[in-house]
């Protein structure tokens, strides 16, 4: 027992780490726990009472040195938890399995479109919110809250380059803005796993505080490197994400 906290606690100490650069440490962090032999029910509970602390403390360090749009975040963020609510209670009607396909090409063509334009994500061009801008946020916010609860591969991903493109961000404000829309959804999850009973507490709670220290030693990294460390990140997360559903399907 004793070894595997230790393993786990490394191991995603080093996800927590990767996710609050460019997201993705779930990539990381999940397959961990079912390598130590957790059962898949608790694995995904405690893994995301763990993960939701390590993205609780990056998205105070992003929000603490200002890269985090609070007037914006207060707009959107209703939207993601009423989309992860949403999409959890889904899952019981439909099959997720139907998205991968989709999320597949999604991922691909995010993560080369990324990298074939130079420039995305490098300058911040934030002139802040309108109208028209504000409408098509609530509804990034609420379709990627809403995948968050019902499939979630990539979701970070996701809510990054669609900041990016929708307002403007550069790869280290949309991370931290990422950050706090990925917590608000994972509450929603959480809770159900509260409920349901699937959280290992004892083994959970050394993890998450590894979690945090993996979170804000992250996130201190991304505020000092800056985008143009964050974006091959961004961009090898990406693809490893697509890599990961893909792989999903062939092993099982």
């Amino acid at each position: 027992m004793v070894f595997k906290v230790i393993f786990l606690c490394v191991m995603c100490y080093i996800g927590a780490f990767v996710d609050a650069i460019a997201g993705g440490g779930g990539l990381i962090t999940l397959p961990s726990y079912f390598i130590a032999g957790i059962d898949t029910n608790f694995a995904l509970g405690t893994n995301k009472f763990a993960s939701s602390s390590g993205t609780l403390m990056s998205t105070y360090t992003f929000a603490k040195k200002g890269y985090i749009d609070k007037e914006l975040m207060k707009r959107l963020l209703p939207f993601t938890l009423i989309g992860a609510v949403l999409g959890a209670q889904t899952v019981s009607i439909l099959d997720p399995n139907i998205l991968r396909p989709i999320i597949v090409f999604l991922l691909i063509a995010v993560g080369l479109y990324t990298y074939f334009a130079k420039d995305i994500g490098l300058v911040y061009n934030y002139k802040g919110f309108n109208k028209n801008n504000l409408i098509a946020g609530c509804l990034l916010a609420l379709g990627l809250g809403f995948y968050d609860g019902f499939f979630g591969p990539g979701t970070g991903s996701f809510i990054i380059f669609g900041l990016i493109k929708l307002y403007g961000f550069d790869f280290t404000h949309a991370s931290g803005n990422a950050k706090a829309m990925n917590l608000m959804s994972n509450v929603a999850s959480l809770v159900v796993f509260a409920i349901n009973g699937n959280i290992m507490y004892l083994m959970g709670v050394p993890i998450a505080l590894s979690m945090m220290l993996g979170g804000k030693m992250g996130s201190n990294t991304a505020l000092k490197k800056g985008s143009k460390f964050i974006k091959p990140i961004y961009i090898i997360m990406a693809f490893a994400a697509a890599i990961k559903v893909v792989l999903d399907v062939v092993l099982k």
